[in-house]
């Protein structure tokens, strides 16, 4: 690591206190906030002279246009990916509620698993929806449940909600089909059925850690009321609730949908027409606007709403999340100029200076990656390429050491969640959170899953 790479550590770390000092002291907006965070960064980066590749793969001066070009990328790419689906989720989400679906649901497991046993309840829906689902989306799929799961059994609500944030964080960092683990897996030209394996091995016992066994303590030193919930209108008579089963497949649909082309993917060759409709159809978004519009029907007009009622749901529900959305594509944004600025590739240059097994050693270019960017795909995309070199040089390794590699990355890539990430934000506005108990909440479970699971590779790692 040369005085450069130091300058530019640094610079990123001087623009996370600010951003944290914006919104928690100044009470700036966040959006506003990351903006300005993305250009202190930037602009840190022009005064250095720092090149950047240009048009044409030259390398070229960064300037404050290419900080704002930067910028508008992020913003873009992050929206690109996660807007419609934030969007769709939460239609989803206010039709179950809306309905008495979730109530539905709830009362049903309750009544199955028993108040003294709901835990495992929130477990079992995450494991199976945080699978194939993206975070955000079984976040939005699940917390009508999870709220009305809180009301019926009386139980404290970080007791409930830490075990779904864990079990739906791990399965998006560790497993494939997530985007990242996919990466790592075809950059590190591993065993998929290995990772997977693995990623069951090392994700369930760091998710019970960072999920159940925290949430004891939490509910002791942190004060978390849920947000309100929507009861449904159970004194008109042309309205009734739906049924448990019909209910059940509503929810389920996009996940069946996204694991149908995880199946398709994974088994039928490519050009394989039935693996290009199963793939189209188990798109996130097109899997969560087919369930929506199901969902209209099972959950809206078979229960007795009427069309504009429905249109209204969905209108107040988006609604609801446009700050949200606003703010997650900030994030991407000032994930976008740590990367460009060259903050990324400082961190792992800085992390070849210290002579650590590959398994410790992407673990900590991941999490310093993430807490830098606060992208966990950034991170283990960025930490898995950099291995590449690394393991070459260790030919003894098995398909079972490099798949824990990917499972250690992947954890780190899970570390420290805090202002500058997406998930943070979602995390916060979804569960009606402050700034400060998303801290105590959200980031200390994903920092107790970073390390947890990097302890429980590790091991295995050494056992294998």
């Amino acid at each position: 690591m040369n005085p450069h790479d130091l300058k530019l550590i640094v610079l990123a770390l001087s623009a996370i206190g600010v951003l944290v000092l914006l919104v928690t002291q100044l009470k700036i907006n966040a959006f506003v906030s990351l903006v300005i965070a993305s250009l202190i960064v930037g602009g840190g980066a022009v005064l250095m002279d720092q090149a950047v590749v240009g048009a044409g793969g030259k390398m070229a001066a960064y300037t404050m246009l290419g900080v704002t070009k930067s910028i508008q990328d992020g913003l873009g790419a992050t929206l690109g990916g996660i807007a419609a689906v934030l969007g769709l989720g939460t239609m989803l989400g206010k039709l179950l509620a809306e309905s008495g679906g979730a109530e539905v649901l709830a009362k049903r497991f309750a009544v199955f698993f028993g108040p003294k046993h709901i835990q495992w309840c929130i477990i079992a829906l995450a494991l199976a929806v945080g699978l194939t689902t993206w975070f955000a989306v079984g976040l939005v799929l699940l917390l009508p449940i999870l709220l009305t799961l809180t009301r019926e059994t009386k139980q404290p609500f970080l007791l409930l909600v830490l075990p779904l944030l864990s079990c739906l964080s791990v399965m998006h960092g560790v497993m494939p089909p997530h985007p990242g683990p996919v990466v790592a897996v075809e950059t590190l030209k591993a065993n998929m059925g290995l990772v997977l394996f693995w990623g069951f091995v090392v994700g369930i016992p760091t998710a019970m850690v960072a999920g159940p066994l925290y949430a004891k303590w939490a509910v002791k030193h942190v004060l978390a009321n849920p947000p309100a919930v929507a009861t449904p209108d159970v004194t008109d008579s042309t309205l009734r609730r739906p049924g448990f089963g019909l209910t059940l497949f509503s929810i389920m649909l996009p996940v069946i949908l996204m694991l149908l082309a995880t199946l398709a993917e994974l088994a039928l060759p490519k050009g394989q027409i039935v693996r290009e409709v199963a793939m189209f159809i188990g798109n996130p978004i097109i899997a969560l606007m087919v369930s929506v519009i199901f969902c209209l029907w099972s959950l809206g007009t078979h229960c007795g709403y009427t069309k504009a009622c429905l249109l209204k749901f969905t209108e107040t529900s988006v609604a609801s999340v446009g700050m949200t959305i606003l703010v997650v594509g900030g994030g991407g944004g000032f994930a976008r100029v740590l990367r460009d600025s060259g903050v990324a590739d400082a961190i792992g240059r800085c992390g070849e200076q210290f002579h650590l097994s590959p398994l410790l050693y992407g673990w900590l270019i991941s999490a310093f990656i993430r807490v830098a960017t606060g992208s966990a795909t950034v991170a283990i995309t960025t930490a898995s390429g950099l291995l590449v070199p690394v393991l070459a040089l260790h030919p003894e390794l098995t398909q079972a050491h490099t798949a824990l590699v990917i499972v250690a990355i992947g954890c780190g890539s899970l570390f420290m969640s805090h202002l500058n990430d997406a998930g943070f934000w979602i995390v916060k506005d979804c569960l009606g959170l402050t700034v400060a108990q998303t801290f105590k909440t959200w980031t200390v479970c994903e920092t107790i899953v970073g390390i947890v699971g990097m302890l429980f590779a590790l091991l295995c790692y050494q056992l294998v």
